[in-house]
């Protein structure tokens, strides 16, 4: 195996051989290519670029400054645009240098770059700057960014018909390779005819890595023998609009199209020596059309041979013609296939028009010549879409045997994909500690206008009442055209801060104006969080965008954030602001939706995940304050879930039922789950990890067999599945670089979108023996070789089952199932991990599955290297196609926790080779061995004599015996008694004042405690009913006791005997009053249960014994689960004694 001496390097500055680079990547170093090639003209130019972020062009400005060195040293300036058209209107004086007296360079390459909706908003300046024209040794490239699936965006895109509308030349690159090649053409086309040149940047090529060519002796330009005018086609001073109309019209974009024939960008890539069938594709499409000729069995060779041709139309607007016209004469029919909307096709038409009879084709595309649909317009033509339409065109006199197995393997795969997949599916979801889980709450009976930011995803939400989204920097003005026609009085607007320094701040202006009533909330979070955590442009403060909103005619503005005393000192602030601590901040929402006219308030709170990066990069100090759950106190009533809306608050299962705890490795720290109503909450400030200054466990590599990797005669398809924000795509990228090192080919491909807030990843990796034997990125339905799957939710929904095949895939799974979404709302959904890895496994040729997250808790203390370990699994299992020493560099090269990472590595290849080598691990999330009914009473009575003596925990004895004498009795098996056991120990050991204290002592919290820190002072937070106040609704109102609260825990211990006593002060309360009768109640209704028990109304009994469930948590909390558990009870008791189960309610939804 040949390995190379690779570079991160080798992206940017290798100017011949091969280099691994992402799509983002290769944009990067397009300008400096293009430098260097004016170089060697003899030219002095200079380059310049701007625009606007957005996926998936979401990090190019990120990666442009990663190498500002590099960029200094070629003379490319760069300057983030504030938004896309004045990003343009820059890059269009870019070629206005030399116009005046004093340019320093013969001319500006320019770049303008921006998602779709951009595009669209930049239309007058497109049209304005490419009728003006380009200098003679500048030309611009418009980066154009589409969203073909809408992984990231509120619509589809699909801007080729923007440009054609500003008459701007495309050109469409199928690969990472087209991109630095038709980047560089491009400007030399603009160059050549004085036009601008659009450069597509779809997804699939943008989010890719692979190797490609980066030697510049590849090109070899020819200058066409077009006829230019006298005076040129370059921009000038004094033109007029109708000169410029027609110079554009008559020269410009025929030069274009001339310039193009001339390089033969329009080409044949399926020749036939007799060609009867032409296919036509264009972008993306060029690439799939290869992949869907191999799933039906065809090489391109065999295909020439049935007299199949293939041509790749670089520039789809305007088509060049004389190319299409020379290859499509004489065929029989012609197929065009292209994404989305048919540019191509009717361009097609009008091109073969004044063909002879005899050698015009019949031209398809959309529909086939009978009227019939033949390719989507819609999303993406898939492969298997597109090797059935190739089968209906290609000649016959070929064995189908290979296209007939390849469709009945894909459709059993989309029948498992639909049948087999899990209900349970992984949504996108704000980023742990995120403060818009608390800022986009609205109070009862309000509601939101939704904005464009990571705060859009409050649309998912159903609690956040957010919905009906506008374009970027048109927030709220809907609200405009329809409050003075409805009774509804006022709304809510989200409007992010790097929205409001793009474009929203001209809502807001023109919303003053309207006399409507409703409140901009300003999203302050420091950062472009959505496409990378870039900083906002303007770089404004919260006083300066107060000071704007008030000279705009804002009267009511106020800041509300996490920690109101930054603003002691802050200075410049309008008078009139008030500040507001985040937990006022429904009173606050409640005041200002009652204010008149337009009101705004700016909740200001850092990016949870640009305040961990800052943190780690030490731009920051730290937060030394943690979280902790005493999970013996805890109720498990999801309040604190609620009231955080955090992912980190997870579930973990315990002996007496499922409760919750912080999830240390995700948690960052916005504290907002302190404010869920109950004891069970402790902070620890300035505590250190329990591992800190320990040595890292140790583990034995040594000796392991080396596995056969496969070979790649044929690629090699790898997909994984994760979580968003986990480091999914970081691992993968190692994966296709260590390819890379062993002199092999690789292509990687992130299938992100908003899954990078912890959505659902799919990566996909191709490996091959040579570039060209990989067509496209996404792997095939029905043709993964192997699936990580570091996440089984993702593994077991229909995207991934889809690609999986029971007769070629392996699959190894993490075992482990980090929490959805769908936890914070359902408390008690399961993920039941053995139910999803079945379904994963029934789609498999072989399986494996451990708890890799286990194991890297355990060894490295880190959720994160769970991937890696996953990694190090598959490959010991023969899977992955890259050598020992491939990875190895790889993962150095990657520069990141090298040692760990390498560790984490070795970890998993010992899970898949040894596993007695390692250490048993503990589950964090709990893993319990169910208890035989006698072990489950036993160990109830054990706990309620220690909660209050011997003689309670007797009676708790006697009234289960009473159940199971008479279940038993009847022949009805132990559900009844087991949930008797259950709930009559939950409801006598009711959570009151002393046993709060006991819980906090008894040894448990302290073990706890030490399991994860060391040191720290310690705060309890809690709302003791007694002197606590009470907020607007009437709830008690928590707040922090310091670490002296232990001695009044050991005090309160000892005075249990106190409880229902004379001398119980805290029993005197109603919440006291109500747990009591609850506990009273229960054991007669044993009683009854048990009197009148029969096999017909068993299931009854059971419904009934187990209501009790549903009462969790403390205070009004507590109050309203009592409220819903007896509505449930009271319809169950109508059953009684004739054993009728409560019929399911069933709710329509319609619109209103």
């Amino acid at each position: 195996m040949k390995h190379r001496e690779v570079t991160l390097d080798d992206k940017y500055e290798l100017v011949e051989g091969n280099a691994f680079m992402t799509g983002i990547q290769a944009l990067v170093r397009l300008p400096l290519d293009r430098k260097r090639l004016d170089i060697g003209s003899g030219h002095n130019t200079a380059g310049f670029i701007s625009g606007y972020r957005g996926s998936p062009l979401g990090g190019y400005d990120q990666q442009l400054r990663a190498v500002q060195p590099l960029l200094d040293a070629h003379d490319i300036r760069f300057w983030e645009g504030l938004n896309e058209d004045l990003g343009a209107t820059a890059v269009w004086g870019s070629q206005q240098l030399g116009l005046f007296p004093g340019a320093r360079y013969d001319g500006l390459f320019g770049i303008w770059y921006g998602k779709a909706p951009g595009v669209d908003r930049t239309g007058d300046v497109f049209k304005h700057a490419n009728a003006a024209g380009t200098s003679a040794l500048g030309g611009v490239l418009a980066i154009i960014g589409d969203d073909h699936n809408c992984k990231s965006s509120t619509l589809p895109s699909q801007s080729e018909f923007a440009m054609a509308d500003a008459e701007i030349p495309v050109l469409n690159p199928a690969s990472i390779q087209d991109v630095l090649d038709y980047g560089i053409h491009g400007w030399n086309m603009s160059r050549y005819s004085g036009a601008w040149t659009g450069l597509v940047a779809l997804a699939d090529t943008m989010d890719s890595g692979s190797v490609v060519n980066v030697s510049l002796d590849r090109f070899a330009f020819v200058e066409p023998g077009f006829h230019l005018p006298e005076a040129g086609v370059h921009m000038r001073r004094g033109d007029t609009p109708l000169n410029k109309e027609a110079r554009l019209r008559h020269f410009k974009l025929p030069a274009a199209q001339a310039y193009v024939r001339a390089n033969r960008l329009d080409h044949v890539v399926i020749p036939s020596a007799k060609p009867r069938i032409g296919v036509i594709v264009t972008g993306q499409a060029a690439r799939d059309v290869f992949e869907a000729l191999a799933a039906i069995g065809l090489t391109p060779e065999e295909a020439g041979r049935l007299g199949l041709t293939v041509y790749k139309v670089a520039m789809p607007w305007p088509l060049e013609p004389e190319g299409v016209r020379e290859f499509c004469a004489g065929l029989e029919r012609v197929v065009v296939i292209e994404h989305k909307r048919p540019l191509i096709e009717e361009q097609l038409k009008a091109a073969l028009y004044d063909l002879p009879d005899s050698r015009r084709p019949r031209v398809e595309g959309k529909r086939a010549a009978n009227g019939e649909p033949l390719l989507s317009d819609v999303a993406s033509i898939s492969i298997p879409e597109m090797a059935h339409a190739l089968m209906k065109i290609i000649p016959a006199g070929w064995d189908t045997a290979r296209a007939d197995a390849y469709f009945d393997r894909v459709g059993r795969a989309g029948e498992a994909a639909r049948g087999n997949a899990s209900e349970t599916i992984r949504s996108p979801h704000f980023c742990s500690g995120c403060p818009h889980n608390t800022s986009t709450t609205v109070p009862e009976g309000s509601r939101a206008l939704a904005g464009i930011g990571c705060h859009y995803m409050a649309n998912f939400m159903p609690d956040r009442k957010t919905d009906m989204t506008s374009q970027m920097g048109g927030e709220g003005i809907a609200w405009v055209g329809q409050h003075w026609a409805t009774d509804e009085d006022h709304v809510f607007v989200n409007l992010g801060d790097g929205t409001y320094s793009h474009s929203g701040s001209l809502a807001i202006r023109a919303a003053v104006t309207s006399g409507a009533k409703m409140t901009y909330k300003i999203l302050y979070n420091d950062a472009v969080a959505m496409t990378g955590g870039q900083h906002v442009e303007s770089g404004q403060t919260p006083a300066q965008i107060a000071q704007q909103v008030e000279a705009e005619g804002v009267k009511t503005i106020v800041i509300v954030t996490e920690d109101p005393t930054r603003y002691a000192g802050v200075k410049n602030l309008p008078r009139s602001v008030k500040i507001y601590d985040r937990e006022d901040l429904e009173d606050v929402q409640v005041m200002l939706r009652s204010t008149p006219g337009v009101s705004v308030m700016i909740y200001d709170q850092m990016c949870a995940t640009e305040k961990r990066r800052r943190s780690k990069r030490g731009i920051i100090a730290p937060d030394r304050v943690r979280v902790i759950i005493n999970t013996e106190v805890c109720e498990g009533c999801g309040d604190c879930s609620i009231k955080s809306n955090c992912l980190s608050v997870e579930p973990v299962e315990t002996e007496l039922g499922r409760k919750r705890r912080i999830n240390q490795s995700t948690c960052n720290t916005d504290l907002s789950c302190l404010t869920g109503f109950c004891p069970s909450f402790v902070t620890v400030k300035d505590g250190e990890p329990a591992w800190t200054g320990e040595v890292r466990r140790e583990f034995d590599a040594s000796n392991l067999p080396l596995p056969e990797t496969p070979s790649l005669a044929a690629p090699w398809n790898v997909l994984f599945t994760g979580v968003g924000g986990t480091g999914v795509t970081t691992v993968a990228a190692v994966l296709a670089m260590a390819a890379h090192v062993d002199g092999n080919a690789a292509s990687s491909l992130d299938m992100t979108g908003l899954a990078q807030k912890g959505g659902p990843v799919l990566s996909h990796i191709r490996f091959a023996r040579e570039p060209e034997d990989i067509s496209t990125g996404r792997v095939p339905p029905a043709s993964a070789d192997l699936i990580i799957a570091c996440d089984l939710v993702v593994a077991a929904g229909g995207d991934a089952l889809l690609l999986m095949d029971p007769a070629r895939t392996a699959a190894y799974a993490n075992s482990d199932v980090t929490p959805t979404s769908e936890f914070i709302r359902n408390r008690s959904k399961r993920f039941e991990s053995d139910l999803l890895a079945g379904r994963v496994k029934r789609q498999a040729r072989d399986f494996g599955a451990f708890d890799a997250e286990a194991l890297a808790v355990g060894y490295l203390h880190d959720a994160i290297y769970t991937n890696m370990i996953m990694v190090g699994y598959s490959w010991q299992k023969g899977a992955v196609p890259v050598s020992l020493r491939g990875l190895y560099r790889a993962i150095r090269l990657n520069g990141t926790k090298v040692d760990d990472n390498m560790a984490a590595f070795n970890i998993g290849r010992i899970a898949a080779a040894a596993p007695e080598r390692l250490a048993q691990q503990h589950d964090p999330r709990g893993h319990l061995e169910p208890k035989t009914l006698d072990e489950l009473i036993e160990d109830r009575a054990t706990r309620l004599t220690a909660y209050q003596n011997a003689a309670y925990a007797q009676t708790y004895r006697k009234a289960v015996a009473r159940v199971r004498s008479a279940e038993e009795a009847a022949g009805l098996g132990e559900a009844l008694t087991r949930a008797a056991a259950t709930y009559a120990y939950k409801l006598m050991a009711y959570k009151d004042e002393y046993e709060v204290a006991r819980l906090y002592t008894d040894g448990s919290f302290a073990a706890q405690l030490a399991s994860q820190f060391k040191g720290g002072k310690l705060r309890f937070w809690m709302a003791p009913p007694l002197i606590s106040k009470k907020d607007s609704h009437g709830h008690l109102k928590k707040k922090h006791f310091g670490g002296w609260m232990m001695l009044g825990f050991k005090l309160l211990t000892k005075l249990k005997g106190l409880r229902e006593t004379p001398f119980d002060l805290f029993g005197r309360t109603e919440e006291r009053k109500m747990e009591r009768a609850l506990r009273d109640t229960y054991l007669e209704t044993l009683e009854t249960l048990a009197s009148g028990l029969t096999a017909k109304n068993h299931a009854v009994a059971v419904a009934i014994a187990e209501v009790p469930d549903e009462i969790r948590g403390y205070g009004h909390v507590k109050e309203a689960a009592v409220a819903v558990a007896s509505e449930t009870e009271a319809a169950l008791w109508k059953g009684w004694p004739s054993g009728d189960m409560p019929k399911a309610k069933t709710t329509l939804i319609a619109a209103e």
